[in-house]
């Protein structure tokens, strides 16, 4: 019998986490920033992991001030900070030097909210799913992640 993509994965050191699919279609995911606790839309198009403004006490982060202007999600030209060297841990998977772009979630927490959806800390990109050799499996709704 052919095994299975969960089987193969596990076999080969990912762990899995399970994704949530929202009423707008978006996968949420739970993470933790620096011992913390958060929500987040997993995001394959977003190049940048980001957190909210609102974020930086909650996660602890060191904000410095960035030339990157954020366009994404129906807004363009909005200003961003960075923080560096963040500890993400994902299910079983961490690593402690992740950059994360922080700016104003309103305009998405709004539209999430408008649909009845939870609103969220920030988005994981597509830089943490390229470091953790993330595998998205969408129809049993899983994300995998390389230990």
């Amino acid at each position: 019998m052919a095994e299975t993509l969960q089987e193969f994965l596990l076999k080969k050191g990912y762990t899995k986490v399970k994704l949530h699919l929202t009423k707008t279609n978006h996968f949420e995911i739970k993470a933790t920033i620096n011992g913390e606790k958060g929500l987040f839309i997993l995001d394959t198009g977003a190049s940048s992991s980001c957190v909210g403004f609102e974020g930086i006490e909650t996660f602890k982060l060191k904000a410095e001030d960035s030339m990157i202007k954020a366009a994404g999600a129906g807004a363009i030209d909005m200003e961003t900070k960075m923080s560096k060297k963040n500890k993400v841990k994902i299910g079983k998977w961490s690593n402690s030097k992740i950059v994360l772009v922080l700016f104003n979630l309103t305009h998405v927490n709004t539209a999430l909210i408008n649909h009845n959806s939870k609103p969220v800390d920030g988005i994981i990109g597509a830089d943490i799913l390229k470091k953790a050799k993330g595998v998205i499996d969408y129809e049993k709704k899983y994300l995998y992640l390389k230990l």
